[in-house]
């Protein structure tokens, strides 16, 4: 029977995926969570008649990135990715491609790949959270419902941490802190607070990171972030 809606395929596709760990956290936001009338997903079955999927690849448009849908994908064989990269993909329309880093070799067979590198995922020691009040910071929602907050220098955040994207079990953090201002700990300060807030919500808050950015990796470190051990292929990615 052919599969047309949404609902169909996440069905499909979640299997491939353990909604509980932190190694899946980003594709499980983005396959099954992320808004309908944004998401695009795509599934190689396993088999015509028994069924089952054999991957997905998941396109979504996002505020992180105008231009570029977010790309990322779960197979069991290059087979699988070779068959979603042909289903998902239009040839020569750049993507911003997140994948395992198990996944690497196979994607760099379907795809070009530029400016890849290895992102750390780091997971939130609750133990390590001290609730703190910092009158600097400030509060809001952003216009996406997520919470967000900042330290002002004058007219303009002098750092600002807010929240990539969350699922009913994971949020994702990020944070900016404008050079003229660190060494004064207000990276810390909106990270801490924030992390806070995800964690009165039930959420485990995760921050993802280059391995390349000593300085964001410091500053996770420092607030009570510690390292999985797994990481996020990431780059821009064509199809040829």
């Amino acid at each position: 029977m052919a599969i047309s809606s949404l609902n169909e395929l996440r069905a499909l596709a979640r299997p491939l995926l353990d909604e509980q760990a932190t190694s899946d956290a980003l594709a499980g936001y983005y396959a099954f969570h992320h808004s309908a009338e944004r998401t695009e997903l795509f599934v190689t079955p396993v088999d015509a008649v028994e069924g089952g999927a054999d991957g997905f690849l998941v396109r979504a448009r996002t505020g992180m990135d105008l231009f570029r849908p977010l790309v990322t994908l779960r197979a069991r064989s290059q087979r699988a990715v070779d068959d979603l990269v042909r289903q998902g993909l239009p040839q020569g329309r750049p993507v911003y491609l997140t994948v395992p880093e198990n996944h690497a070799e196979w994607v760099n067979r379907s795809l070009s790949v530029t400016d890849a590198e290895l992102h750390h995922v780091y997971r939130y020691n609750p133990r390590r959270y001290v609730p703190e009040i910092n009158v600097l910071v400030m509060t809001s929602t952003g216009p996406d419902g997520l919470a967000r907050c900042e330290i002002r220098a004058g007219d303009r955040a002098g750092a600002v941490a807010g929240i990539n994207w969350q699922s009913p079990r994971f949020a994702e953090i990020y944070v900016y802190t404008e050079p003229v201002v660190r060494g004064r700990g207000w990276g810390k300060a909106v990270v801490r607070i924030l992390s806070g807030m995800v964690l009165k919500s039930g959420r485990t808050p995760l921050y993802v990171v280059s391995r390349s950015n000593e300085y964001s990796v410091r500053l996770a470190e420092a607030v009570g972030y510690v390292d999985t051990g797994q990481f996020e292929y990431v780059g821009q990615a064509v199809r040829e």
